[in-house]
């Protein structure tokens, strides 16, 4: 037997469990600007097509999804973990964190949640994790979408309040360009110090 797809390895989730509920999340990499999750559920019998990991995807046919997805969904939450939560509980923390907020702003209580990754948030109902998940799991694949498609639309409205930055180029990446604006610029209040410190580091070396 071959292997499974994503909308059949979803499928044997419910005949398993009930209503499935697929996690991902979207800009834990980045230097600037909060960390967004998603969650979503899907009627046991809806297929998607296109659907795959955000990664995978053109930012047009990601905008594209992000629609049908939101049109198709049982149920849908997308939600975030501020920069001063990842300053305050690390990056993981905050997108576990970011993770079960989404869950939890469900209007469709899942009877399984299924995470990308190899770490769990704490949700008052079953989860597992699963390591690429995103190229496994239809339900997955939408929530690693609307994750990336809502923090591409929010980095954004950051670069119209903070245009010196780039943003909407690098999206807070630590590209070649974010790194020559904070050179010219500073840190603003909507970077994330602590992942700044081998830049700040190497800037005070060069003193």
């Amino acid at each position: 037997m071959g292997e499974l797809s994503l909308h059949e390895f979803d499928m044997q989730k419910y005949a398993e469990y009930g209503y499935v509920c697929g996690v991902d999340e979207a800009g834990r990499g980045p230097w600037a600007g909060d960390v967004y999750a998603a969650a979503v559920v899907f009627g046991k019998d809806t297929f998607i097509d296109g659907i795959n990991d955000s990664k995978k995807l053109s930012e047009k046919k990601r905008e594209a999804l992000f629609d049908v997805i939101c049109e198709k969904a049982v149920s849908l939450c997308i939600a975030t973990a501020s920069v001063a939560e990842i300053e305050q509980l690390n990056i993981l923390g905050a997108t576990l964190l970011a993770m079960k907020r989404a869950v939890n702003g469900l209007s469709v209580k899942p009877d399984f949640v299924l995470v990308d990754g190899n770490r769990e948030p704490t949700l008052d109902c079953p989860v597992e994790a699963i390591v690429k998940g995103d190229a496994k799991s239809q339900s997955i694949a939408a929530a690693s979408i609307l994750a990336k498609v809502a923090r591409d639309r929010y980095m954004k409205q950051l670069a119209e309040k903070y245009p010196q930055y780039g943003f909407e180029i690098h999206k807070g990446y630590g590209t070649k360009l974010h790194i020559q604006r904070l050179d010219m610029f500073g840190i603003s209040e909507v970077h994330r110090s602590k992942f700044l410190r081998k830049y700040l580091a190497k800037k005070e070396s060069e003193k």
